[in-house]
């Protein structure tokens, strides 16, 4: 009965609101002033006038209620809230309507912001207030307006008002957040840094709370990535891209993907340049997304604004740069996992006969062993300088920043492909990629030069002689360091080189060592086939990539699974001996070693086959497409899930929602003609692509036999996605009724009001079961982990609906 009156409501403000007839009614006036405690605090007062019959709501309302009273205040560095804003007594009633008790004021409402000024040149401090008020007959959509606090016309008060003293809920704030349905876990705020005259940046800083959590710019797969819009005038110009702090890396289960977001806190950073000095500020919107442990808000859009007139001196992001220094750890991995591809390629046949070879001529040729091994360690050190000059000039050539966004890129993703395919090629030995043979001439002239200069060019003449097998190798850790971006194909550089120099400086300190290397043989090439098999498995990774962005479902699960078991079907069959090369030597016997290997190549291509079928290889999840992106999603040779065979003939507008076989639609209309038609309850869910307990819900709890069945047989299920992409058609936006004067962006942020306005919450997971007049069947529910629990909502709602 409640949500019903909450309709009229509703109905009865939009109908005010819009009626062309309707005077336009603002029953609800600011003012504001400030007055000043101490020489460090002062109170912003707001004050609402409210007209006769009008009652303005309080900040803390029940769950099911209006729209709560709240502040948002511009933060920056030149002053920080003390504690929550505070209000008057009001008036608490058990309202009707609402059927529930209710504080509201009437006439005339004041609210108490306390502030610790920690520059004490600031000024002016602004915010925003957004609030809804009624009468007895109707109720205006919420409202924003901007306000503003001139601190140097506050009052000075002679003594210090405690929150006693002007009612201070008994509730907090965090109390008001867990009991209102509208969901604002992200408070933003802004400041700036000033460089020079010229340069400038700009601090977007995020405050979360507790238990939520804020995702990074670079989200791939899964959750909404935070972004920012700026709006620049004539003379102001980015520089770089925005920067963001380390955050905290894990691997998501549900999108298996690896996923960085914030908690707490999280500050973004953008570096500007300003040429005309007439500007006194920059604009932009932040568009964001927050989840919990059992809910996700939709895609929210919020205005920023940049006063360049108020400024703290800051330090150029090029020296204090919080994201690189975020990256520790991944740069930590990419040096790790370049060290140990420095060691396979020791075992390639244009390296390893070289290292006995080198050590010899360095120990024969040099005066004493010490000045032996004094070469040797030099000869070392100028293969790690030579490499990573390589990193150096990549990353120079296409900017720290530029890396990532290249790796990320369709058209690169293509060409690493192809690069990878190349290289694959070249070690299974259909070809050889080799430098001009006049640099390692050339080379060797300059070695023989002798000193210092000799050994570098020695050291350069290996690199181009060997580039046959380091090559592809080098170029694989180039590919891969280009998603992490910065500094990493330096650091991987740093990583391989290290790892071929260090066998020369040890074996020169301990010569005797040199006995115990095995001879080198037919086992070289072997080591080099492998690697082919590896880089051309590797290669479809990035096709793969691709291929989900453009979302041409060419390389979907299954296809992506047959390519990968072939390939390491086949590496099991040479390793065991049964597939020879034309570059092989003659092979009798095989060693224990390589049987071994043999076998676990084998166990993991039998490990791949139940992919087919739909098994999720957890151990290799960050590499195929994921589950729902494949022909079948039920696997190979199954069509249907639960019953319902997938080829029954559907309604305008359902689909069969996979891998459930539940007839679903994703418009609200067709979805509710349908179920009057056929007589069926609806059952809406809020949800979102990038909802991860959406997906939870639909992958632990739709699929349990008992709440499957009720899905597929007794509702009509309407999907409503609140972060759907699809735009309305080109002047067809309609106006948002909560960000007055906007358009909605498209039909995501449709389905989001909807949820809001009418059901008074922002959150998914959201379901309600509603009958033919839009009217709830039972009490709507979120996220519910409990199966049992679930079933039981569900069978309540449809026996309510057939009474």
């Amino acid at each position: 009965m409640a949500i019903k009156n909450v309709l009229l409501y509703c109905f009865a403000a939009f109908y005010f609101s819009f009626n062309l007839q309707a005077q336009v009614v603002e029953p609800v006036t600011w003012e504001t002033r400030s007055e000043k405690i101490s020489e460090t605090e002062y109170d912003l007062i707001s004050t609402a006038t409210i007209d006769d019959g009008w009652h303005l709501y309080s900040q803390v309302v029940p769950e099911g209620g209006p729209i709560a009273t709240s502040f948002t205040y511009n933060e920056n560095t030149g002053y920080q809230l003390v504690e929550s804003t505070i209000e008057q007594d009001g008036k608490i009633v058990d309202d009707p309507v609402f059927e529930m008790k209710i504080k509201f004021f009437e006439n005339k409402a004041e609210f108490r912001q306390r502030i610790k000024v920690l520059n004490l040149e600031l000024s002016l401090v602004e915010g925003e207030v957004e609030f809804m008020v009624c009468d007895d007959e109707k109720c205006l959509p919420p409202t924003y307006i901007d306000i503003k606090f001139d601190l140097q016309k506050a009052k000075t008060v002679g003594k210090i008002i405690n929150n006693s003293a002007i009612g201070v809920p008994e509730t907090n704030t965090l109390n008001t957040l867990q009991d209102s349905k509208i969901i604002n876990p992200v408070k933003w705020r802004t400041s700036v840094e000033k460089l020079t005259t010229t340069d400038y940046v700009l601090v977007s800083t995020a405050t979360i709370q507790k238990n939520w959590k804020l995702y990074s710019q670079n989200v791939e797969e899964g959750p909404i990535p935070t972004s920012f819009n700026y709006t620049l005038k004539d003379g102001v110009t980015l520089e770089g891209e925005t920067r963001e702090e380390k955050g905290k890396v894990v691997m998501d289960k549900v999108f298996e993907a690896e996923i960085k977001f914030f908690k707490n806190t999280a500050q973004f950073r953008q570096k500007i340049k300003v040429a005309n000095t007439d500007i006194t500020s920059v604009k932009a919107e932040v568009g964001f997304m927050a989840c919990n442990d059992t809910q996700c808000t939709p895609p929210s859009y919020f205005d920023l604004e940049f006063d360049l007139t108020n400024t703290v001196k800051g330090e150029d992001l090029t020296s204090a740069n919080e994201e690189d220094k975020g990256d520790s750890r991944g740069l930590w991995s990419i040096f790790l996992v370049a060290f140990l591809s420095g060691f396979v390629a020791l075992l390639t046949p244009c390296v390893f006969p070289m290292i006995p070879m080198t050590v010899s001529f360095f120990i024969k040729q040099s005066q004493s062993k010490a000045k032996g091994i004094r070469n040797a360690i030099i000869y070392g050190l100028s293969i790690i300088v030579i490499y990573v000059l390589l990193g150096t000039i990549i990353t120079a050539i296409f900017g720290a920043d530029a890396l990532n966004a290249l790796a990320t890129n369709v058209w690169f993703n293509l060409i690493f492909f192809l690069l990878l395919i190349v290289f694959a090629m070249s070690f299974l030995g259909a070809f050889e990629i080799v430098l001009p043979n006049s640099w390692a001439n050339k080379a060797d002239k300059q070695a023989d030069r002798g000193g210092l200069i000799g050994i570098f060019f020695m050291a350069l003449a290996l690199a181009i002689v060997s580039f046959s097998c380091t090559g592809p190798i080098v170029g694989t850790i180039l590919v891969e360091a280009a998603s992490k971006g910065g500094v990493a194909p330096v650091i991987g550089m740093l990583g391989f080189s290290s790892a071929i120099a260090l066998p020369f400086a040890l074996f020169a300190a301990f010569p005797g060592w040199l006995n115990s290397l095995p001879k080198s043989g037919g086992w070289l090439n072997t080591v080099k086939v492998v690697l082919g098999f590896l880089e051309l498995a590797l290669a479809f990774k990035f096709l793969s990539q691709a291929d989900l962005v453009l979302q041409l479902h060419f390389l979907e699960r299954e296809v992506f699974l047959a390519i990968w078991i072939a390939i390491f079907g086949a590496l099991s069959l040479y390793l065991l001996g049964k597939i020879q090369l034309p570059h092989d030597s003659p092979l009798k016997h095989i060693s224990v070693g390589r049987l071994m290997l043999g076998l676990l190549t084998l166990s993991f291509t039998v490990y791949m086959i139940p992919g087919l079928w739909g098994a999720p290889l957890n151990l290799i999840s960050a590499f195929p497409p994921p589950l729902d992106y494949s022909e079948s999603p039920y696997g190979v040779g199954n069509s249907q899930g639960g019953g319902t065979s997938s080829h029954i003939d559907l309604p305008e507008g359902a689909h069969l929602l996979a891998p459930h076989d539940i007839i679903a639609f994703n418009d609200y209309d067709l979805g509710l003609a349908y179920a009057k038609k056929i007589g069926k309850p609806v059952m809406l869910d809020f949800t979102g692509w990038a909802c991860v307990n959406c997906r939870k819900m639909e992958q632990q709890v739709w699929v349990k036999p008992d709440v499957l069945s009720k899905l597929k047989n007794d509702v009509v299920l309407i999907s409503l996605y609140v972060d759907e992409q699809i735009d309305f058609p080109e002047g067809e936006a309609p106006d948002s009724k909560l960000r007055p004067g906007k358009k909605l962006r498209n039909k995501g942020q449709k389905w989001s009001e909807m949820q809001t306005i009418r059901y008074k919450t922002n959150t998914q997971p959201y379901y309600v079961l509603m009958d033919h007049d839009e009217e709830n069947l039972n009490k709507p529910v979120a996220y519910t982990p409990d199966a049992k629990e679930y079933y039981n909502w569900l069978k309540e709602g449809i026996a309510n609906f057939k009474k």
